[in-house]
């Protein structure tokens, strides 16, 4: 079946939080938006794997308060504009969306107030949660309310393969000579023809989520391979922050292709982590004990395991909260008594894994990228929220936030003046050429390709990084950038080769970003 060319309005790659909710508030404004997911559902990347909840607000809270916790947090690198604008505008945006537009079931107490519970570098209990599968409820509501909607086509098992930029790929030069380079849609690889389709956009929006699966041990989906930063930085968007890579303290001890994450709230409500000699350890490292903010924690853990010489440390939430661990975390629970582990008695093992990508795609307050066109939101974009480090929970609001900015940002446009594309530029843009003669990918090649990138990531840009592990990671990956634009081209295009590509293309980038930032500040942390 041949490529097929498609126009839309607004393309928007990815389909978590700030997918769906960029693709729901433009639908509600009328506007026409095409939704790719590179899986068989909606579900495919992070928002569903979220445990701990969403920030709110408490009764002894205030923005101020919140910006102060996710400054000190970020190791004071956040900007503050951005981190204003979430904290007042944050809040407004559960309310209108999750509360009022779909109808999330976050819990309740007797009285029927919001449950709100607490996580680690938080002054107050602000976080709405659904048990331990937040991420899991908001993704569904938002879901269903996308896919009923009229304006919105979705198109799944769909891979973006590259943006559409004037200057990327226009065949004419007019286009090429103009001062704006203008971003006009993706080249798509489409699962069930085995085809590049191109679609054509009049603004599009990245939200294809995070990196964590180049790492070696992750707690992201299969589908977090830093796809839509790879896109955006060959099309000349600038990028920004890369090298903070947030690893969260604690996931499941177990051999599997993605670490199961133990939330944070466990530890918010009175766990406590030992060693295996049954210290508690984090009194030596921080006065906030399990609380302190991840990137203390996560080094605090490794430090334990390289003393005891242990594979693991251990979290006991058994002995230490008065909470129903079955009811409370029902998923946790349930995933741990799969692996011979009752957390009602006994401790949980536990390890750190490569989590949240803090730095991304810069973007203003309103998801604009520097590349015309193109928007992006959610983890993959850098806002300055997040600064050096993470706060608990930050990440589904920045991404509903961020999704809800874009797309009012995108309708405003639309209401100002006729943003249509040209026939002309659209014919401009040539299909996908591959001169790839091999009709199969070598999998035993890709395999051992994935196994180098995850395992250079993990042990020389991980937890604690040297200038010469950060050279070596350039060395080696840069190696490996040259070998696969050969391989790209000598073999038919399958998604396989595509995730690929990104991934390493990713890496490279990154481990770029930390080689030059000789600061040790917040998850960037240099031993040296």
């Amino acid at each position: 079946m041949p490529y097929s060319r498609l126009k839309t309005e607004v393309l928007i790659i990815g389909s978590g939080i700030a997918g769906c909710t960029a693709a729901l508030c433009l639908a509600d404004r009328g506007h026409e938006v095409t939704l790719i997911s590179s899986g068989p559902a909606l579900d495919s990347g992070n928002t569903a794997l979220a445990q701990g909840g969403i920030i709110y607000t408490g009764p002894n809270d205030s923005p101020e308060l919140l910006a102060r916790d996710i400054t000190v947090a970020g190791a004071e690198y956040n900007y503050a504009e951005a981190v204003r604008y979430l904290c007042e505008d944050g809040p407004k945006a559960v309310e209108r969306i999750l509360f009022e537009r779909v109808g999330v079931p976050f819990e309740r107490t007797a009285n029927g107030d919001c449950f709100l519970t607490r996580e680690g570098g938080h002054s107050v209990h602000r976080i709405l949660a659904c048990a331990d599968y937040t991420g899991r409820a908001i993704q569904d509501s938002l879901g269903r309310a996308v896919q009923e909607h009229d304006n919105i086509r979705i198109l799944y098992n769909r891979t973006a393969i590259d943006l559409l930029a004037t200057r990327h790929q226009s065949t004419r030069l007019e286009f090429r000579y103009q001062l704006s380079n203008q971003c006009v849609g993706a080249y798509v690889f489409n699962a069930e023809t085995g085809e590049s389709d191109i679609i054509m956009a009049d603004f599009t929006i990245l939200c294809t989520g995070g990196l964590g699966q180049i790492f070696l041990h992750t707690t992201n989906s299969s589908a977090s391979i830093g796809s839509g930063l790879a896109m955006a930085h060959r099309a000349g968007a600038t990028v920004m922050n890369l090298e903070y890579i947030q690893f969260h303290p604690t996931s499941l001890f177990h051999r599997a292709d993605r670490k199961f994450l133990i939330s944070e709230a466990v530890r918010g409500e009175g766990a406590r982590l030992l060693n295996t000699r049954g210290e508690r350890f984090m009194t030596r490292y921080d006065d906030r004990l399990e609380l302190a903010p991840r990137d203390i924690v996560a080094r605090a853990i490794v430090d334990e395991m390289l003393t005891t010489g242990e594979d693991c440390v251990f979290l006991d939430a058994a002995n230490y909260t008065d909470q129903d661990l079955r009811k409370r975390f029902p998923t946790i629970y349930a995933k741990c008594m799969e692996i011979g582990v009752d957390m009602t008695k006994e401790p949980i093992p536990v390890v750190p894994a490569a989590h949240y990508s803090c730095g991304g795609v810069l973007v203003d307050r309103r998801g604009r990228t520097t590349l015309d066109g193109l928007y992006a939101a959610g983890e993959v974009a850098c806002t300055g929220v997040h600064g050096a480090n993470r706060l608990a929970s930050t990440s589904l609001l920045e991404g509903l936030l961020w999704g809800m900015s874009a797309a009012e940002d995108i309708a405003g446009r639309y209401d100002e003046a006729s943003c249509g594309l040209s026939r002309r530029l659209q014919d401009s843009m040539p299909a996908w050429v591959t001169s790839g003669k091999t009709q199969t990918e070598d999998p035993a090649l890709i395999h051992q390709d994935w196994n180098t990138i995850r395992s250079t990531m993990w042990n020389y840009m991980g937890i604690v990084r040297t200038t010469p592990r950060l050279e070596r990671a350039f060395e080696d990956l840069r190696n490996l950038n040259k070998r696969l634009h050969s391989f790209y081209k000598a073999i038919r295009i399958c998604k396989e080769s595509v995730d690929l590509f990104h991934g390493c293309q990713t890496a490279y980038i990154v481990t770029t970003s930390a080689l030059r930032n000789k600061n040790s500040r917040g998850c960037h942390f240099r031993k040296d």
